[in-house]
């Protein structure tokens, strides 16, 4: 064969010709001694959104699907399976949905008629099914009425997907007046779709409300919580943050429909369901059961923020509703209630237990103040009509409350007229924190790297609070997860990170998704009844996150910083309490990269640690059956003299730590 033939070496998708492929050489230069700017303990947070599943049937534990029959259709999500509309169903029963109209927050139960026990049965169908595990425990509680004490027992059952009796358990209505119930079972089969059953002992009318089931498993032992594989998802990510309760869903379809924090707290059976606003937002997803219960209301998120480490960052209404849907807005004149909503939180999360809502917090077992310190004025709402409403919320909070930090939005896009408009008006409003989103191509994250290198370092701090690179194209049912994907968002991160000057705030949206009740995608958790993953994305935003130091380092090329020459990308700090410097490393070329890193300043131990997260295939990702395809190795790194060596695999994330001497 002679040595002049040119082969074709396919790796990752792309096609290479070559008689060879060396490793490209480069030389990095971090000084060590020079601190740039400190690094914000919230840089790499986390933003949650009710959206594809991600609270009720997600994080909020219930397994009961519409448990107090509050849906817009009060039995979505029951059947009976032997009643018949046009019948009397003597050898059975019928469901009749019950309304009192002055109970405004929970106005329906649900009347049952037994006309033959052995005939009737009514049946929950759970989020997509009820997942359940073998030898596990769960807890059942329901409101019941028994008239005349005509029912003589309750019996609930887990049945699988061939209706075999996976768990029982039993309950006996002592009252013909409302009184709660509960009892607690053990699963004897892993099943993803079970159902609950419910059926009856003897003749007559019995009402049920707040029918409810929970893993007795839940995150730390919370009854009626969260669920524990999710939040241990979160937590191990160390974030610095958590925004909630989301993005479009904080500003409803209408203003009528718009998150409203004061009915997501309280008794639970006191929070009025509501339509989720994506349950009809996307064609190309239907889910008309997708209802909002607010079990996860702003109480739970406080304690969640609380519980994983991260600072509580809540979203309120400004008066605009989405300006994708109505765009309704109220009056200037009229936004006295919705600025006073803004006061109130911040007195709930603050204010001591001799406040109106402070007492209320207190009440509801959290006796100590949450240390609110950030608070959003708005979504991603644009144009005159969303400064004007801004600078009212501005000088109310700020009047009272001026070491709030609030945040306002540059609209949903990174660039455009509304985007430009609302920088303009923002700085010169001096603007704290302002919200930038961005959903673009692994192209545009990979080009953007040095997006915020000539930002002005006096003017606002910056939060990019909304990112997530689209396959396809944004809000597309294609896109997915994978690695391309992830390693450009991992190359921009560290352009995030260089500009820790102004980037006080980043956060990948949206966090989680159902597998089966999706209506956005890419997300950065995956999860069904059973399993929870993390995508490759969650491994990059885990991997910044839990090394994201204390100070920002300077690492150059021949005096400048790598924002993709050569395919190369890198930011680097040192982390004060660990004492060590951590240096990132991206290369999102098709082969791979010798890298030498001068080490100037300061000196640092022979033994370090070194990380990698890499895949030779673009169109890998993480799955159910493989959810730790693409994920970090951990291995132990020797440094040999001033310089250290680092072989940068095909399209790979890199993280070097060494220990300060």
């Amino acid at each position: 064969m002679k040595n002049n033939i040119i082969t074709k070496i396919i790796i990752g998708g792309l096609l290479f010709n070559g008689i060879c492929m060396h490793a490209q050489k480069t030389t990095l230069e971090v000084d060590v001694a020079k601190s740039i700017t400190k690094i914000q303990p919230t840089m790499f947070g986390l933003f949650f959104e009710d959206i594809n599943f991600a609270a009720d049937g997600g994080l909020y534990a219930e397994m009961i699907k519409n448990r107090s029959f509050e849906f817009e259709k009060p039995l979505m999500g029951w059947e009976q399976p032997n009643t018949k509309r046009a019948s009397l169903n003597m050898n059975s029963g019928i469901a009749t949905p019950i309304k009192v109209s002055e109970n405004e927050t929970n106005p329906n139960f649900c009347r049952i008629l037994i006309n033959d026990d052995k005939g009737y049965a009514i049946i929950n169908d759970g989020f997509r099914g009820i997942g359940v595990k073998k030898e596990t425990k769960y807890n059942l509680s329901l409101k019941a009425a028994n008239h005349n004490g005509a029912i003589k027992k309750i019996i609930i059952q887990l049945i699988d997907k061939d209706k075999k009796v996976i768990g029982e358990t039993i309950i006996v209505p002592t009252s013909d007046e409302w009184e709660n119930y509960s009892a607690q079972f053990t699963a004897n089969q892993t099943e993803a779709k079970a159902k609950l059953k419910i059926t009856f002992e003897g003749t007559g009318t019995i009402d049920l409300d707040m029918v409810s089931l929970f893993p007795d498993d839940t995150w730390k032992n919370r009854k009626n919580g969260l669920r524990k594989d999710l939040v241990q998802l979160l937590y191990d990510m160390k974030p610095g943050f958590l925004r909630f309760p989301g993005g479009c869903i904080v500003e409803g379809r209408t203003l009528a429909d718009r998150y409203q924090w004061k009915k997501s707290i309280g008794d639970i059976e006191d929070r009025r369901t509501m339509m989720n606003r994506w349950n009809v937002e996307f064609g190309h997803k239907q889910t008309p059961d997708y209802f909002q219960s607010f079990g996860l209301g702003f109480y739970e998120y406080f304690q969640l923020s609380e519980d994983i480490g991260a600072t509580p960052l809540p979203i309120l209404s400004c008066g605009m509703a989405c300006q994708y849907n109505t765009g309704e807005l109220t009056p200037i004149e009229e936004l006295d209630p919705y600025i006073q909503d803004a006061l109130d939180l911040i007195e709930f999360a603050n204010g001591s237990e001799e406040t109106t809502w402070g007492i209320i917090r207190s009440d509801m077992g959290h006796p100590k103040p949450f240390n609110l310190k950030y608070i959003g004025v708005g979504n991603e709402q644009w144009g005159p009509d969303y400064i004007e409403r801004y600078k009212v919320f501005e000088k109310a909070i700020k009047a009272k409350y001026p070491d709030i930090i609030i945040v306002s939005g540059s609209g949903p896009s990174p660039d455009g007229e509304h985007f430009d408009f609302a920088m303009q008006e923002l700085k010169k409003l001096n603007a704290e924190l302002i919200d930038e989103h961005y959903y673009k191509s692994p192209q545009w994250f990979r080009e953007n790297a040095s997006r915020y290198d000539n930002y002005d370092r006096k003017g606002p701090k910056i939060f990019a609070g909304e990112y997530a690179a689209q396959s396809v194209s944004g809000a597309n049912p294609n896109n997915r997860n994978n690695w391309e994907c992830a390693f450009s968002e991992a190359a921009f991160m560290t352009g995030l990170e260089r500009n820790a000057e102004i980037v006080n705030m980043t956060s990948y949206a949206p966090l989680m998704a159902h597998e089966e009740a999706w209506q956005w995608t890419p997300d950065m958790i995956w999860f069904n009844n059973l399993q929870a993953y993390g995508s490759a994305n969650y491994y990059v935003q885990k991997l910044f996150s839990t090394n994201k130091g204390t100070d920002l380092l300077n690492i150059t090329k021949e005096g400048k910083p790598l924002t993709g020459q050569n395919d190369l990308y890198a930011s680097a700090v040192k982390d004060l309490n660990t004492k060590e410097v951590i240096i990132k490393l991206v290369n999102t070329a098709v082969k791979t990269q010798d890298i030498t890193i001068d080490l100037k300043g300061s000196k640092v131990s022979s033994k370090g640690t070194i990380i990698t997260l890499s895949s030779p295939n673009l169109q890998d990702e993480n799955t159910f059956t493989e959810p730790k395809k693409i994920s970090p190795i951990e291995k132990n790194y020797n440094l040999k003299g001033d310089k250290a060596s680092v072989n940068l695999p095909v399209y790979s994330v890199v993280i070097l730590k060494l220990k300060l001497k």
